[in-house]
């Protein structure tokens, strides 16, 4: 671990005011980054996020007001802005705690209407519901709050309240507790039976597990079909309140069967077809090779969401300008039917000419992956293809696209369009701009409807090659296929930021405190999402942006899956150490999860590497949300410390050996990966100790392999193992592991010493430049892969270790192990 304590902002006390009003906001004034010791949030952290989410906090009497009215609005409202129900639950908290003879109705989102009403029944202190229109068909009230394309992200609260609402009832110090939403408790953590924990005005809670109230308060839910729903309440008094109901399952099944996959990154793997990085074509030939012949269950990729416009790009997949559309850089320019008809073949040509040079330049002459240069030569390509007419049934698919996407797609091409004419950085752009709801806004979009609808079809073709890449993973007989990839958060300057710029946090961005490995902590330039506004818009945007997602997912792996619950604050203009954890409502953020995985049947995978606050794990194994488990990482921590033995390993889990931010398996065994930090300029101590230290690790791992018969070979006369043996080795325990899922990095398969992105760098590495290579830096392309015996006697030693046998002839063109029936 690198010398440097972690920098610590300096200790102050806050008033006692403060940090009253930020808790109940849900804005933390400390946190534990050890069991051990609690740091305290800087009163510039606490003033600057409560700022962000629309709280006065300028002087004394600033802060005694925002408090008195907060605890006045808590007292006063009858329901939070959206309300949980999970499937076969108790009912919500909230619900129990209504006013006896409150009358319930909900407007479904297929346009039914159920009503009820809070009774009290006898010998029982907590109140009930009690359905007595329970199926009364269609609603003649108002329309469904919160639209069911996820469209409504306007922020005017369907609960009737301000826009302050909806946050996290949490205590400062953090942690996962707390009833944000109402719901039926996030993670079930309190038994059926005890009481609730406090509300925000401190008065207590009803129990949401006392059998005879939950019994009847079940009525007006029992038999809702999973969706977000509206929700009114009327007391007797008159008093009447409104709130989105997240109707959800109560956890997603488990993978089908226990399956092993391939880790890519994408743009990495080049094919002969490929227009110098790799493209969706080669995404749909590779699944369909490792499905058939590999017996693959699953292929994760980085994200494809919309790149920032403009040279040079931000080469990043996880700072993108969109994370609801993908990018059209991916796109085979090929496989869009439209290209076969373009009249003039002399432009195609010259395109084709000059894509084969830029995939000569990356496999031929070292060059790295040229993104910008990649793209140039797509947009003329699509700007050609655009002048050939849709043919009957394409166009009513483009139409049916765009009535699906709607308002989301409407602003996503029209930030687009304007960025080709004011550059891709909206807070420069003329004031009346600024706002995609403006009559500015409005009359720009008009005047650019030529490339509105431009950008509309790229967003329609890449989501079209997505889906079949989708398909042809599961044609291949994969049980899972695609595994897509949710970045923490979007660029500043992008389209999403843009066009939900009332849901993001003005003035802060996203980061992580100061640890033992990155001592003044992180700033990843993010915006984030206000959680107040979520929960007003009933997470409209949350599920917008996953929806989108799922519509090619087989599977969804969640980049720092703990910003479901919580996330790093950090003002803008001061150092990561001046930021604070903002809570936000984890039940509500999972219900959404859940129903619209459940709804794809989808797979969910957290990536929750790193410090992890207690329950959160929990939570998310309750939900089914499976987490990642990396080989050089599971040690007995609270043991001796040793390599954890692979009967001890959690079985809800994705297991691999490493990932697109740490060394590969090759240059970690060799050591490689701390000659090139030195190389960098990256160390924090000594040459020498780095290179201990990395070798004790490596050796101790061997050693553990060695001890469990899963090391074979040697190198040449040394008897030591030889680098190709160790990766056999780690993929023969990961396999001995309970983990449903097994990952193998691809370029672990070729024996690549070179990683993908090296945290901490920026110009001083090509991070997410570089193609696929072997051992001795050659790049490899797919039909190299498909043709490469390193890589398929990895495969075997994966297979035989499942018990399903090698890549072998007789076995080529078998059903994978666990998944029924035979391939075609």
């Amino acid at each position: 671990m690198p010398a440097d304590r972690p920098a610590e902002p300096p200790t102050e006390d806050l008033p006692e005011d403060l940090t009253r009003l930020a808790a109940l906001h849900g804005v933390a004034t400390s946190y534990r980054p050890s069991p051990d010791r609690t740091v305290a949030a800087s009163a510039t952290a606490v003033t600057s996020a409560l700022a962000a989410l629309g709280v006065d906090t300028g002087t004394p009497q600033a802060v005694r007001a925002a408090l008195a009215a907060r605890d006045a609005e808590l007292r006063e409202r009858l329901l939070p802005p959206t309300v949980v129900a999970w499937s076969g639950a108790p009912a919500p908290t909230a619900l129990c705690a209504l006013p006896e003879g409150t009358r319930l109705r909900v407007d479904t989102e297929q346009g039914e209407r159920r009503d009820g009403t809070v009774a009290r029944p006898a010998g029982d202190g907590s109140a009930g519901v009690l359905a007595d229109g329970a199926g009364a068909g269609p609603s003649t009230g108002d329309a469904v709050a919160g639209r069911p394309d996820g469209e409504d992200v306007s922020g005017a609260s369907a609960a009737g309240t301000a826009a302050g609402d909806g946050g996290p009832d949490l205590p400062a110090e953090g942690g996962t507790g707390g009833p944000p939403t109402g719901g039926a408790g996030a993670g079930a953590s309190a038994p059926r039976g005890a009481p609730g924990p406090p509300a925000r005005d401190g008065a207590p809670r009803p129990s949401p597990g006392n059998g005879a109230a939950n019994h009847s308060a079940a009525g007006v839910l029992a038999g809702l079909p999973p969706g977000v729903h509206r929700l009114t309440a009327t007391t007797p008094d008159g008093r009447a309140a409104r709130a989105h109901l997240i109707v959800a399952p109560a956890r997603l099944p488990a993978p089908a069967t226990r399956c092993y996959g391939l880790l890519v990154q994408l743009y990495s793997l080049l094919s002969r077809r490929s227009w110098g990085m790799g493209d969706l074509g080669d995404l749909g030939e590779l699944a369909a090779w490792a499905g058939r012949a590999l017996g693959a269950g699953f292929l994760q990729v980085n994200p494809l969401h919309a790149a920032v416009p403009g040279a040079p790009t931000d080469p990043s997949p996880y700072r993108p300008s969109s994370r609801r559309f993908p990018d059209p850089v991916h796109l085979r320019i090929e496989d869009v039917p439209e290209f076969a008809h373009v009249t003039d073949p002399e432009p195609t040509r010259t395109l084709r000419e000059r894509a084969a040079r830029l995939r000569e330049a990356v496999l031929e002459h070292d060059a790295l992956i040229d993104r910008d240069a990649v793209w140039e030569l797509k947009r003329e390509a699509l700007e050609l293809l655009r002048e050939v007419p849709l043919g009957p049934g394409r166009r009513a698919a483009y139409c049916d696209y765009l009535a699906e996407q709607g308002t989301a797609l409407e602003d996503h091409a029209t930030w687009c369009a304007l960025a080709e004419v004011h550059g891709p950085d909206w807070h420069r752009w003329p004031e009346g701009l600024r706002d995609p709801r403006s009559a500015d806004t409005d009359r720009a979009r008009t005047a650019l409807t030529d490339r509105v609808d431009f950008h509309s079809r790229l967003a329609w073709l890449t989501d079209t090659q997505l889906r079949a890449a989708q398909h042809s993973a599961r044609e291949a007989g994969m049980p899972v296929g695609i595994v897509h990839d949710l970045a923490v958060g979007v660029h500043p300057r992008g389209a999403d930021s843009w066009a939900q710029r009332e849901c993001f946090a003005a003035g802060m961005s996203v980061g992580a405190p100061p640890d033992a490995f990155n001592a003044r902590g992180q700033d990843w330039g993010l915006p984030p999402w206000r959680p107040d506004r979520l929960a007003a818009s009933g997470y409209a945007p949350f599920r917008g942006l996953l929806r989108g997602l799922f519509r090619y997912a087989g599977a969804l792996r969640i980049d720092h899956v703990m910003g479901l619950f919580r996330l790093w604050w950090v003002p803008e203009g001061h150092p990561p150490t001046e930021g604070t954890y903002v809570h936000y409502d984890a039940e509500a953020m999972l219900a959404v999860l859940v129903l619209e995985a459940s709804r794809a049947g989808a797979v969910v995978i957290g990536e929750d590497l790193g410090t992890v606050e207690p329950g959160v794990r929990e939570a998310l194994r309750e939900r089914g949300v499976l987490g990642t488990s990396v080989l050089w990482f599971e040690r007995d921590w609270e043991g001796d410390g040793r390599p954890l033995p692979p009967d001890r390993w959690r079985a809800d889990c994705l297991a691999t050996a490493t990932t697109h931010d740490l060394p590969s398996t090759a240059a970690r065994l060799t050591g490689e990966h701390v000659e090139l930090r030195d190389r960098l300029g990256l160390l924090t101590r000594p040459l020498e100790e780095e290179r201990a230290e990395a070798s004790a690790d490596t050796a101790e791992w061997l050693a553990a392999l060695a001890r469990l018969g899963l090391l074979h070979g040697t190198a040449g006369d040394t008897g030591t193992p030889s680098e190709e043996a160790g990766i056999q080795a780690v993929h023969r325990f990961l396999l001995r592991t309970p983990a449903r899922m097994a990952g193998v990095w691809l370029p672990d398969a070729v024996g690549d010493r070179r990683p993908q992105n090296l945290p901490g760098t920026w110009d001083q590495y090509p991070n997410w430049r570089l193609p696929i290579a072997d051992a001795e830096g050659r790049p490899v392309t797919l039909e190299d892969l498909a043709a490469s015996p390193r890589l398929h006697a990895l495969i075997d030693v994966v297979r035989e270790r499942a018990g399903h046998g090698g890549e072998r002839p007789e076995n080529r063109g078998r059903a994978p192990y666990g998944t029924p029936g035979a391939r075609a």
